[in-house]
């Protein structure tokens, strides 16, 4: 691609989206010009909010000459059957994570994309975060010295109402999807992909998960301890534990805005590090940098990371006894 604008498109228009869209004004090289939905009144009102000059359903924005790339907000059941009709309409993705609910429909978004050439990759924000940025510097500079563990927490109470979006299966509700993917994918991207996974948590009656507790771990004894809940409010936290002292994620770790770094016989460091925006800002960056390169991957959130964090998820899943609702993958359906 030249040097032109990148032009994006939204499916699904719901909280989260809204939240992305708001960030495109800190990305000149992005325009968000489009947006699609099964409902048309949906569509048009977040046209309306955000000035769009498109307004779609799910065919007819595959269909855009006008549209790049897509940002795909939609319940991660629904994941799979949209990217893989736009990676063969030749859009380039940005899909939310959870990515999708298996592994194995993650591996055919993937393949397909290699295929057909177009750039895609995991919404995983916190990987962009400035102050994320600087904990993998300073892990791979030594700073804190061979990495022995990952501590981290992420607990957000919900309405237990049954009717609620995370607590139906359909919508792909429950703690994994939303929340516990947040401790793995960070746990995954310091240490890499564990020997074995073990897991304890509770369902609720609608059969998805609402509390978990992971246990990954490593080669020489190297490990991961992580938790998530939709029953209890955490404090959001995550470390980094070092022969040569630890480094602290303040709340909350997924979108932090400073560091505190404990080097083994010196003071505590405090670094803050803002976001530009929210912080969706430089996941957008990097997806709009990748396609006027012409890359298909990020190095930042490959896909084969987010196809080990996927697995995780699946044993995670597995272990719980969670019955997990993949969506299908024709979009017709």
């Amino acid at each position: 691609m030249t040097d032109r604008v990148v032009r994006w498109g939204v499916v699904g228009p719901g909280r989260i989206a809204r939240k992305v869209a708001a960030d495109f004004p800190h990305v000149p090289e992005a325009a968000l010009t489009a947006v699609a939905s099964r409902s048309k009144e949906r569509a048009q009102a977040f046209a309306d909010e955000f000035g769009l000059s498109a307004v779609h359903d799910y065919r007819t924005i595959l269909e855009d000459p006008d549209v790049d790339v897509l940002y795909l907000a939609t319940p991660h059941p629904q994941h799979r059957a949209m990217a893989l009709a736009a990676i063969r309409a030749g859009k380039h993705l940005l899909v939310e994570k959870a990515f999708t609910v298996t592994p194995e429909a993650t591996r055919e978004i993937a393949a397909a994309a290699a295929e057909h050439g177009v750039f895609v990759m995991e919404a995983m924000w916190t990987r962009f975060q400035p102050a994320v940025v600087k904990l993998r510097q300073l892990i791979a500079e030594g700073a804190i010295g061979e990495v022995r563990a990952v501590q981290a927490d992420l607990g957000a109470q919900q309405n237990a109402d049954p009717a609620d979006r995370f607590f139906n299966p359909a919508l792909g509700g429950g703690a994994l999807f939303d929340l516990t993917v947040y401790p793995i994918s960070f746990a995954q991207m310091v240490l890499g992909t564990p020997e074995a996974v073990h897991a304890h948590g509770v369902l609720a009656e609608t059969g998805v998960d609402v509390e978990e507790s992971v246990l990954l771990t490593y080669p020489e004894g190297r490990s991961a301890t992580l938790f998530a809940s939709l029953l209890c409010q955490s404090p959001g936290m995550a470390r980094v534990v070092g022969t040569g002292g630890w480094i602290e994620v303040p709340p909350r770790f997924h979108h932090p805005v400073s560091l505190r770094v404990h080097r083994n016989g010196h003071d505590p460091e405090e670094l803050s590090l803002w976001p530009l925006g929210v912080g969706y800002s430089h996941e957008i960056a990097e997806v709009t940098a990748g396609v006027r390169a012409g890359r298909v991957e990020s190095t930042v959130m490959p896909l084969a990371d987010t196809v080990a964090v996927q697995d995780i998820m699946a044993a995670v899943a597995s272990q719980l006894g969670l019955q997990v609702q993949e969506g299908p993958a024709d979009l017709e359906h």
